[in-house]
């Protein structure tokens, strides 16, 4: 119930082959203390987040320095917890959520690479092990794509599925399905259903460019079993051969993944037709994203109208971002100069979000 400001981590990718053979320069370069520096023509800013990650940062530095384990921790314990990634196209989101786009015919991605998801669900299973909790787990997996809500775990064509708000739940999805799972197999083959169900495109600067926001939530319940020598205890009791056992009331967390669609500018993409009218919709979805972080970061906890309602991307962020729940926010960077312009724009964006806060 204690005010906490959302976690803000930046990951700066390393210059690609392109970038390198263009001779674009190194314009991002990362100091000590979680700072970055943009030194450029006309341009000269530092920035300070929770943590920095330069282009030589594994992915296991990533989950391990991000704060990622602890999120794990908090939805066990029932909290409500997101971590999203965002940026341009093409600066590494999908990459530090998943790693690299595996398809079913190809082999599985060297432990190495694996990205926040993957890791995240083996630190959950260890932790119910560990914790002797009996945890119910599953897991939900839609797209916001064109602003049509889509379930990507439900066989068949795509369809779009109403977004509906109560006193009690908020905003929600309805009908929407959820899969149970008991084993890292069975989480990565439903990761794997829905990417490939999700609608990716290829232009100018991202061969594989998403152009939907996606949102994994796992589901987790559990229900502590405990030896007690008294019936004085709340929570059901019953008597075992090893002695009386009480069963603690359930805890109900979430642990939410977003994959932002990248912000684009058409000019530079060369998209035209429907991959135009993709990038509107995202431009215009992460547009109202930004606005609703800079008036969350603005009223310093007091009470003013936030357009929610503006996206379908900021009614099911709501909670995360201005209501109970524990939010990291991953930005994701070119270094290039020739993505300054985007870079900034994603910089700024971020350290408004550092002084969101939120009771969780």
């Amino acid at each position: 119930g204690r005010e906490t400001r959302l976690r803000v981590v930046l990951r700066v990718r390393p210059l690609t082959c392109t970038e390198t053979q263009r001779g674009d320069r190194r314009v991002v370069h990362s100091l000590s203390d979680g700072t970055v520096h943009v030194s450029a023509a006309r341009h000269d800013a530092i920035f300070g987040f929770s943590a920095v990650f330069d282009a030589g940062a594994s992915q296991e530095a990533v989950f391990e320095g991000s704060g990622m384990r602890q999120l794990v921790e908090l939805a066990i314990d029932g909290f409500s917890c997101t971590v999203f990634a965002f940026g341009q196209t093409g600066s590494g989101k999908t990459y530090t959520l998943m790693g690299p786009l595996a398809q079913s015919d190809t082999p599985a991605a060297s432990p190495g690479v694996l990205g926040l998801m993957q890791r995240s669900f083996a630190c959950l299973l260890e932790q119910s092990q560990s914790r002797g909790s009996d945890l119910a787990l599953s897991a939900s997996y839609l797209e916001i794509y064109n602003e049509q809500v889509r379930d990507l775990l439900r066989p068949g064509p795509p369809c779009a599925l109403p977004l509906r708000w109560s006193k009690t739940r908020g905003f929600y999805v309805e009908n929407q399905l959820s899969v149970d799972f008991e084993s890292l197999e069975a989480i990565a083959d439903l990761l794997l259903q829905g990417s490939q169900r999700r609608r990716t495109s290829a232009h100018t600067l991202n061969r594989h460019s998403s152009r939907s926001h996606a949102l994994l939530t796992i589901h987790v319940r559990s229900r502590t079993v405990s030896m007690h020598p008294a019936l004085g205890t709340r929570g059901r009791a019953w008597r075992g051969r090893a002695g009386l056992f009480v069963a603690c009331p359930s805890k109900q967390g979430t642990l939410c993944f977003v994959d932002l669609a990248g912000s684009e500018r058409v000019k530079e993409t060369g998209s035209s037709g429907e991959l135009s009218v993709e990038a509107n919709n995202i431009n215009r979805s992460l547009l109202a994203l930004g606005h609703c972080i800079s008036l969350l970061a603005k009223s310093g906890g007091k009470r003013t109208h936030i357009p929610y309602r503006d996206s379908k991307l900021t009614r099911l962020l709501a909670r995360s971002l201005g209501g109970s729940g524990i939010t990291l926010m991953v930005a994701c960077i070119s270094p290039s100069s020739h993505c300054l312009s985007e870079t900034l724009s994603t910089l700024h964006y971020a350290s408004r979000a550092r002084r969101v806060t939120t009771r969780p």
